[in-house]
């Protein structure tokens, strides 16, 4: 059977996001991202969470996994490990992967289990309908935090690098050309890959928005090294009014899968299940 030919696909089913929504863009530019990285359609895998940024995967032609809300990443190991030859890629929120799902979010990295990571990061709840999420600023004002959030806002890509994360990057809606280049730099990573996309939330995020963005976010500079740990430390921690986006930190080391012998002989969806 030949593979079909990779390319950008039309819209699968009616999107229930709002006009001016950043998912949007995201979606658009995975497709154009997934058809530069060559990638058969048939050994794609997209699994989501809850959230706006999970329904994602019933926007386009890939094979899909819907699970609980916050629960993406044991999902995307269990698929990973049954077929470690399809492509998995996970399509989150901020509150689905660093609020219900961050002790997964944790261990994954740990493991550099061969799974690309794509955060649709808006600082908000948009399915739920507008509360703080994990990464909203202190001082944000929602219809629940009326007096504003008074939490220190999670780093995930601080915690990444800490965690040794073999790659850790940030992108934005608002400059789809690069973010299509860190997708597909993300895409073709061996092991672990979280992509960070700030995005804005036209409904319920006043703040961060399009022009907010836009007026911020930097591209890191020739010459950057991404292999430097203390340096994208540091980088990963600057945030207001300019906004580093880039592959921030890359190393090296063993998959998950590479580990673990009973893979040697291929899927264990197919050895195994014959």
């Amino acid at each position: 059977m030949s593979a079909r030919k990779a390319e950008p696909v039309g819209r699968m089913n009616e999107t229930a996001w709002c006009p001016g929504c950043g998912n949007h863009a995201i979606l658009k530019t995975l497709d154009a991202a997934v058809a530069e990285a060559g990638l058969d359609r048939r050994k794609l895998m997209l699994v989501s969470g809850i959230g706006q940024a999970a329904k994602l995967p019933h926007y386009t032609d890939a094979n899909v996994f819907n699970g609980l809300h916050g629960r993406a990443l044991p999902a995307a190991t269990g698929i990973k490990l049954a077929n470690h030859e399809l492509e998995v890629i996970i399509t989150s929120g901020d509150g689905d992967m660093y609020g219900e799902g961050g002790n997964h979010f944790l261990h994954a990295i740990r493991r550099n289990i061969g799974v690309k990571c794509f955060v649709h990061d808006n600082q908000v709840y948009g399915l739920t309908k507008g509360q703080a999420s994990p990464t909203s600023e202190l001082g944000f004002v929602t219809k629940i935090q009326t007096h504003g959030v008074v939490s220190v806002p999670v780093s995930p890509l601080a915690l990444a690098i800490v965690e040794n994360a073999t790659f850790v990057a940030r992108s934005s809606a608002v400059v789809p050309e690069h973010l299509q280049k860190m997708m597909v730099a993300a895409i073709r990573h061996k092991g672990f890959a979280l992509l960070d996309i700030l995005q804005p939330c036209v409904t319920f995020n006043k703040v961060n928005t399009w022009q907010w963005y836009k007026q911020r976010v930097k591209e890191l500079p020739a010459g950057y090294d991404p292999a430097n740990r203390a340096l994208a430390l540091e980088t990963a921690l600057k945030w207001g009014e300019e906004i580093p986006i880039g592959i921030i930190y890359r190393a090296e080391r063993k998959t998950f899968e590479e580990q673990q012998p009973a893979l040697a002989k291929g899927p264990l969806a197919l050895t195994y299940g014959k």
